[in-house]
Order: C-alpha cells, then sequence, then structure tokens
C-alpha cells in the first residue's frame, strides 16, 4: 500500500505557509528545494518543511489539503504548533 502525504512548507522567516499533497515526499520536498516544485514555492522561497500527515488513501490526503487551503492561517500555525512547536525545519532522511 503507497502512503501519501499532505506537507506544508514556509519561507525562512515563517511568514508565507504552501500546503501539497504527493506520494513520495523526499522527492517532492526535493523539487522545492531545487526550485522546481511549484512556481509559488520558488517565488516565495518556500523551503522549509515544517509539517506533514501521512494518509494511505489519496483521496483523503487531497481532502485534507484542500481543507487545510481554506484555513485562515492562525489556524494552521496552530496546527503546525501541535507538532512541531518551534516551527523547525524537519529533516526527512
Amino acid at each position: 500500500m503507497k502512503t501519501n502525504f499532505i506537507y506544508i512548507l514556509t519561507n525562512e522567516y515563517r511568514t508565507t505557509f504552501y500546503i501539497g499533497v504527493t506520494s513520495d515526499l523526499i522527492k517532492r520536498i526535493t523539487e522545492h528545494q531545487n526550485e522546481t516544485g511549484s512556481c509559488f514555492t520558488t517565488k516565495y522561497n518556500l523551503k522549509h518543511l515544517v509539517y506533514f500527515e501521512e494518509f494511505s488513501n489519496i483521496a483523503q490526503a487531497i481532502q485534507r489539503e484542500k481543507q487545510l487551503k481554506n484555513w485562515k492561517k492562525e489556524w494552521k500555525l496552530n496546527l503546525i504548533k501541535t507538532k512541531n512547536p518551534n516551527l523547525e525545519t524537519l529533516r526527512l532522511m
């Protein structure tokens, strides 16, 4: 069974956030860090992984991504802080 992820990236100053979905988290984060992930993440220098969730079903991951994209910034920050209180960049390797 393939694992799917939603993830949140931010910039050095933790002021802008990007939420994405992928089935290969390490590959996708590497793409963002190499500025081949998306125009938005490149434009705002969003390279710091601060949060992710795992799902066994891609439909659930996409549903969660859409839900989080509709959240207020404060809600997203509070969610991130439940697992990463200092908003540190997470290392996957």
